[in-house]
């Protein structure tokens, strides 16, 4: 399928140069793809759309009135990622989520890094994320962050920068893990030939670190959802199942001197580790939001007491607040006297005054992002907004400044994508995802999210986003 005519010189494409020569990682794909015919690629894209629907890869929209649930498009056309930039990742991460898990050890019990002033003190004690139940605790294995997904972002000199940590309860492993036996099927001379790093030991990996968390010699392990109606239902039901382990929801636990428990037909059994999939206010009626219908009443006292352990643990979303971001490379300074390995998009925080007047003076060259919003919502593309949506949030700003932050409008680098026009550039963004057990794992794939409209760089699901199967090479 001819590539002619891509145009790659405005953004960092992964892979062509400016130049348009391919890239030394891509030339086995690249002549692979220019002996394919148009119609070989088009019958590979509907069978890898088939294969999404019928092994329900699906997830919910709620603010979308064409249908509650979608299909995540999967893009026929891998990214690829060299041994060589990988390690790079897989060291940055290491050292960040290092310097994370120490940080919230800290906030929680000797506050050292506020006492030091090195973070704000009222940005973290006044955050409706730090949960005041769990200060002077430390959670088993001195862990609070088990499972992270990170995203990052590609500038236009190809430079990877963090654009956001995601500690509470990140989702999407799951397509990454069904993405690549779909694309391994498609292409299954070609995989092996390249020598790509595999991702499906994962759900070994995930049921390993959990076990870890408990003392006991065969833990029982559960995944707990909010339910069928969750938009990521699709990731808990496949990562349980994965692990041979029961899903289970706030109603099938019971909790009894300070023990967790699993309803079951043969009587109640004792759970010990939860990798929970409900958000910490939601998680224990009676230490958290008393309206909660989704969580386990008495939960909490349970893992205080050191009966049961909780993936993520709970608290551990102040550390991914937008704008405590911003201070993560004076975190890694702070504790393990290191520089950062992977840098933070510059970030102006909009509860300071010489940043706010900034943001509020170029907001048509930013984009703004509430800190506690999610899912590409809350947040301002400047460059590709109106005057209105401009003056709409600046005063947003001028009423609540410390809930937003803003960042430079960064280029984002483009995959080719398979569309109706032919192949074309797509920004891109990348979502590894880390296990913190024994050891800090960074597993050697990642989603790959796309911003399917033209011209977008929005690449969240719940925006019209898709994703790719991304390859990390052996070699």
């Amino acid at each position: 399928m001819k590539t002619e005519g891509y145009a790659s010189n405005e953004h960092y494409d992964e892979m062509f140069t400016p130049e348009g020569s391919v890239r030394n990682h891509y030339r086995e794909f690249h002549n692979y793809l220019s002996k394919a015919s148009s119609k070989k690629m088009n019958q590979l894209q509907f069978s890898a759309n088939k294969t999404q629907k019928s092994m329900g890869m699906t997830f919910n929209v709620y603010h979308d009135n064409q249908g509650l649930e979608k299909i995540l498009h999967l893009d026929i056309i891998p990214r690829i990622i060299p041994n060589s930039e990988w390690k790079k990742l897989e060291s940055g991460l290491k050292q960040r989520i290092y310097a994370l898990n120490l940080f919230l050890q800290d906030i929680y019990n000797e506050q050292k890094i506020l006492k030091d002033k090195i973070v704000p003190s009222d940005l973290i004690l006044g955050s409706k994320d730090y949960l005041k139940p769990c200060i002077g605790l430390t959670p088993p294995k001195g862990i609070w962050c088990h499972i992270t997904g990170t995203d990052l972002v590609r500038d236009k000199n190809g430079e990877y920068y963090i654009l956001e940590d995601n500690l509470r309860c990140p989702s999407g492993v799951s397509y990454m893990l069904e993405s690549r036996e779909i694309i391994k099927r498609a292409y299954p001379q070609l995989f092996n030939d390249e020598g790509v790093m595999p991702v499906s030991d994962y759900p070994t990996k995930l049921l390993r670190m959990l076990q870890y968390l408990s003392n006991k010699p065969k833990p029982v392990v559960g995944v707990l959802t909010p339910g069928i109606y969750n938009s990521a239902y699709f990731e808990h039901s496949y990562l349980a199942l994965q692990m041979g382990v029961e899903l289970v929801n706030g109603v099938d636990l019971i909790v009894r001197n300070k023990k967790a428990y699993m309803q079951t037909t043969k009587g109640l059994q004792q759970i010990d580790v939860i990798y929970r999939r409900i958000d910490d206010s939601f998680l224990d009626p009676l230490t958290f939001n008393p309206e909660s219908m989704l969580g386990v009443a008495g939960i909490f006292d349970a893992y205080k007491a050191d009966n049961v352990a909780l993936a993520n643990a709970p608290g551990t979303g102040v550390a991914d607040d937008k704008a405590v971001y911003a201070y993560v490379p004076r975190i890694i300074k702070y504790y393990l006297d290191e520089d950062p390995i992977l840098n933070n998009v510059p970030t102006y925080l909009c509860r300071e005054d010489e940043d706010r007047k900034y943001v509020l003076d170029n907001i048509d060259e930013l984009v703004v992002k509430e800190t506690n919003a999610a899912g590409g919502y809350g947040m301002l593309i400047g460059p590709k907004s109106g005057k209105e949506d401009h003056d709409k949030f600046r005063q947003l700003i001028k009423s609540k400044p410390e809930n937003y932050i803003a960042q430079p409008t960064l280029s984002l680098s483009t995959v080719p994508c398979l569309t109706d026009e032919g192949i074309v550039g797509r920004h891109v963004d990348l979502r590894p995802y880390i296990l913190y057990g024994k050891e800090i794992e960074v597993i050697p794939g990642a989603l790959t999210r796309v911003a399917l409209k033209k011209g977008s760089l929005v690449v969240n699901s719940s925006q019209g986003g898709g994703s790719k199967d991304t390859w990390v090479l052996y070699n």
